[in-house]
């Protein structure tokens, strides 16, 4: 089958949903919104902490912001780029409570804001400690009523659409490549038994779009334990480079300090907000003892990096395969109203934590990487955008200050609606794109040989492309990862289209951006720390 959309999102987060919502304001063409499985598993859902946004002038202003984020960034952001999403971001904020968002506010109406590391002013606006999925709620609500947004739940796209397709050779410096949609896997069958959705996989359809724009989120689940769902693949990020398409910055894995240790729970990892340290909590060992004196200035307020950096060395010091944060000396009360969801979770393990040290380890977070784009989201090919966690803005550069990704996604969702309702009108679509080859079967084995494959993915890249790295490592990493890569990519060439198959191909095409990016960078810079290097190590 053949679907022509005006405009085509790959992706249902927050920046996908945002940018949707903005685009049919306007009302200038069909829009279609691919969704991996449900809208409600997007990343941005297990977002805790909140969006950063300068709302209290009295004390706080732009400056401030751009400043914070220019330093968490270890200074490789890109400025414009800082200063367009912090000079944005208060109106935005008032978008997201047009669209239903709630923000927690006190008795006088004002927002309840929070602070986090390596914020300098409280300017985290929130909702309990369940803010991303407050924001996921709303914006589907806002979708789903939307009668202009075509919402394809449990499809996956395969790849996206350029010249290449028509038979064309495309490479990194071919100065017009295009984009004319994406081929997308459809599903023949979805049934819900005993709760849980059962997807039936059919075929590969053809997506004809003026306008295409990425929004698949993150890559943790190439790590053997994330923050991120068993979703976050890299798919966007592995498409638009195997189209010739720019990328950067992908040395920059941000892992997030604290989510709760339990073995059972990998992917995702339960996350244990960074709120909870602007609250008052303190790391500390299993012993009591504190450590982060001995790192940072900030102790546990410093920045992820450094803070993430630090337990990595204690576990390693001490032989332990976690830490603890302690709020047992804050009020009890006043904790489980800030963090209700924290608390029953760690209720349920058998922790109260207004009396149990919380234990806590470092897991892969977030890319600050990914999808290269301009102020506008363009990526480098034309008709292309890049939004939220998959693009690389240079908002980020070395280090994602807390809780700037999700008004970054909002900002950039602004933007990238503007320039491309400007320019949509300019482009047709191409039907000349030939249909998917949908030939070849797919065996139990080779479903046993994908599945090894994963796992054996996660392991490189959580033991030698991990928080600390050394060239010998990452050298290993690619030789094990380019082995991979041919199994794969002749499986892949025999075998039926799968999502199975499609994912596998779209982690070892990240894993190997980020050792890349990691061995072409010879200094110790913002997220990236290597040993081999260590004349401009934070370490102290």
């Amino acid at each position: 089958m053949v679907y022509k959309y005006d405009f085509l999102i790959i992706g249902a987060g927050v920046a996908g949903m945002s940018y949707a919502l903005k685009v049919a304001r306007a009302q200038k063409g069909k829009i279609c919104m691919i969704c991996k499985t449900s809208l409600d598993e997007a990343n941005t859902s297990f977002a805790q902490g909140g969006v950063a946004s300068v709302t209290n002038l009295a004390v706080d202003n732009f400056d401030k912001h751009i400043e914070d984020t220019m330093i968490a960034g270890d200074y490789i952001s890109d400025r414009q780029a800082v200063e367009q999403v912090v000079r944005m971001a208060p109106e935005q904020i008032k978008e997201l409570v047009q669209w239903g968002v709630n923000f927690d506010r006190k008795e006088n109406g004002d927002f309840d804001l929070h602070r986090e590391g390596g914020h300098s002013e409280f300017r985290i606006l929130h909702h309990a400690d369940d803010t991303g999925a407050e924001i996921q709620r709303g914006l589907m609500e806002a979708v789903r009523n939307n009668p202009n947004i075509d919402v394809k739940e449990h499809h996956f796209a395969v790849e996206i659409i350029t010249q290449h397709h028509l038979g064309v050779r495309v490479t990194r410096r071919s100065p017009n490549i295009q984009c004319y949609g994406a081929y997308v896997l459809t599903p023949s069958e979805v049934k819900e038994v005993n709760g849980v959705k059962e997807v039936k996989e059919g075929h590969v359809d053809t997506y004809l779009a003026k306008m295409t724009v990425i929004c698949t989120g993150g890559c943790g689940a190439v790590y053997l334990t994330t923050s991120n769902p068993v979703i976050a693949t890299g798919d966007g990020i592995a498409m638009v480079y195997r189209a010739k398409g720019t990328v950067a910055d992908m040395e920059f894995v941000q892992f997030h300090p604290t989510v709760l240790h339990n073995p059972n729970e990998t992917h995702p990892a339960y996350l244990i907000t960074e709120a909870m340290r602007g609250y008052g909590g303190v790391l500390k060992l299993p012993n009591g003892e504190t450590f982060m004196e001995k790192y940072d200035e900030r102790l546990s307020l410093a920045p992820r990096d450094i803070v993430a950096r630090a337990i990595d060395k204690e576990m390693k010091i001490h032989g332990i395969d976690h830490v603890c944060l302690d709020v047992t000396h804050k009020d009890a009360a006043e904790t489980k109203k800030h963090f209700p969801n924290i608390y029953q979770k760690c209720l349920s393990m058998g922790i109260d934590i207004t009396t149990d040290y919380i234990p806590v380890r470092p897991a892969a977070h977030y890319m600050c990487g990914g999808i290269k784009v301009d102020l506008n989201g363009q990526s480098s090919i034309q008709r292309l955008y890049a939004l939220g966690e998959c693009s690389c803005t240079g908002l980020h550069g070395g280090n994602r200050l807390a809780s700037n990704s999700l008004i970054e996604a909002v900002v950039y969702a602004e933007t990238a609606a503007r320039h491309s309702l400007e320019h949509v009108d300019l482009y047709d679509f191409n039907d000349k794109v030939p249909e998917w080859n949908d030939e070849g079967t797919m065996t139990n084995e080779e479903k046993v040989l994908i599945t090894q494959s994963v796992k054996e993915v996660n392991l490189i890249m959580s033991n030698y492309v991990g928080i600390v790295r050394s060239d010998l490592r990452l050298h290993r990493a690619w030789d094990r990862l380019d082995m991979l890569y041919e199994e794969t990519e002749r499986l892949f060439k025999r075998v039926k289209a799968s999502r199975d198959i499609c994912e596998l191909r779209n982690m070892i095409n990240v894993g190997y951006l980020i050792t890349r990016w990691a061995l072409e960078r010879k200094e110790c810079r913002g997220l990236h720390f290597t040993t081999d290097y260590p004349q401009h190590a934070y370490d102290k």
